[in-house]
């Protein structure tokens, strides 16, 4: 495939054998954006884990003090006395039933969904569709909870879900490029930090062995793990 001018320009700023500090990386990632929108910026940070093992599944969630740039869609599964609670705080689908049946159809138009425990035997059956979308209810990023409220306040806010895939790695958002340097910086501390509180124990050897950070359609920054432990 052949690069567009603006890739070419992008790809020489970076140089593949330097891996920079946060700060640094969180310029330059600004400097060469290569498309015309607002591009999300992205980590992708490769752990010394195994994801086969139960014992080292890395998944978490954290709030990014600075969101992600992006409204997320939000559906809220719950009983009726439930359901003015998740709309005053700004849910934008709110029911049961007819979105189970909608589901089951294919329509998966969401970014994240929140349940209430009660109704958890019902949405078991669309683990299939909703399962590899990562869009399945768990009580350990907060989407399983009575208080439907604090959490499409806290998704709306800038909290996001992360886990770790098949290949050991987590990728997630933390901003876009129209942010400023300080704030996808603090994001990316934010999300770094967060990983790595979550070490497993049983998880030896060099537990961050990677980052990098890359806005849509840019060249990757390595980044100085060393300093992101410290």
């Amino acid at each position: 495939m052949s690069l567009t001018k603006k890739r070419k320009v992008a790809v020489t700023k970076v140089d593949k054998n330097k891996v920079y500090s946060l700060k640094d990386a969180s310029t330059l990632v600004k400097e060469i954006n290569c498309t015309k929108f607002d591009s999300s910026v992205d980590l992708h940070i490769r752990l010394g884990v195994d994801p086969k093992k139960a014992d080292q599944q890395v998944r978490g969630t954290v709030s990014l003090p600075h969101g992600t740039g992006k409204t997320k869609k939000v559906l809220v599964l719950c009983t009726p006395d439930k359901e003015a609670a998740a709309k005053e705080a700004g849910a934008d689908f709110v029911g049961l039933e007819e979105f189970i049946t909608k589901i089951e159809g294919g329509w998966v138009d969401i970014d994240v969904i929140i349940a209430t425990p009660a109704v958890m035997p019902k949405i078991g059956k669309l683990g299939k569709v909703l399962g590899p979308r990562n869009l399945m209810p768990n009580p350990k990023t907060g989407t399983v909870t009575n208080d439907v409220a604090a959490a499409v306040n806290e998704v709306k806010g800038g909290k996001i879900a992360f886990k770790v895939d098949k290949a050991g790695i987590v990728h997630a958002s933390v901003g876009r490029v129209s942010f400023s340097t300080e704030k996808i910086a603090e994001n990316s501390a934010e999300l770094i930090n967060a990983i790595i509180k979550l070490k497993p124990s049983s998880s030896k050897g060099i537990y961050l062995k990677g980052v990098s950070m890359a806005s849509t359609m840019s060249p990757g920054i390595s980044l100085d793990t060393k300093s992101l432990m410290n």
